[in-house]
């Protein structure tokens, strides 16, 4: 039973499998061999890469640009203009955020590459994320990150440098 609405001005490249109950809308672009899931929203300008793999119930506010071999799980939230670099891997229920506390809309957070995000994390908005980064379950990041660290907590502080961060980064797509 797939009941899906899908824009003719969107590009969804080969070898994509849609879920049902899916919404993409004008000039959202799916790369090649992506999986998408049930109930996700892609808003106008949204932009997914190669190889990547969007749970149900994931939602984007548009103009996101989503890298190559990324996964986003189960009921996470993308604002508008978020980036997220190649090889990240975001748990469920992560949500970003692109107001300020007077309802401006001041950019989404910049997430790098071959980042971790954990469960339940909030991330502000215009923050940036660095390369190689842990951010652990329930924490809200409200400043920047640097590269190759870990950082925890409400609000999210430094823990430590990540020892892995040269290790390979290899992400396998959940069947």
């Amino acid at each position: 039973m797939e009941t899906n609405i899908i824009s003719s001005k969107s590009q969804i490249g080969k070898n994509v499998k849609i879920g049902n109950f899916c919404i993409i809308e004008d000039n959202v672009v799916i790369g090649d061999n992506t999986i998408i899931k049930n109930y996700v929203e892609l808003r106008e300008g949204t932009i997914i890469g190669e190889n990547c793999f969007i749970d149900s119930r994931v939602s984007s506010s548009g103009n996101c640009t989503i890298g190559n071999n990324v996964i986003i799980r189960y009921d996470s939230i993308i604002a508008r203009g978020v980036k997220i670099g190649d090889n990240t891997y975001i748990s469920p229920k992560m949500m970003s955020n692109n107001l300020n506390t007077n309802m401006y809309q001041v950019g989404g957070a910049a997430i790098g590459a071959n980042v971790f995000i954990g469960t339940n994390c909030v991330l502000q908005h215009g923050i940036q994320i660095g390369d190689n980064s842990v951010l652990g379950s329930l924490s809200f990041v409200n400043k920047n990150v640097p590269e190759n660290e870990i950082w925890f907590g409400n609000p999210a502080k430094f823990y430590k440098k990540n020892e892995t961060a040269n290790a390979s980064n290899e992400i396998h797509l959940p069947e």
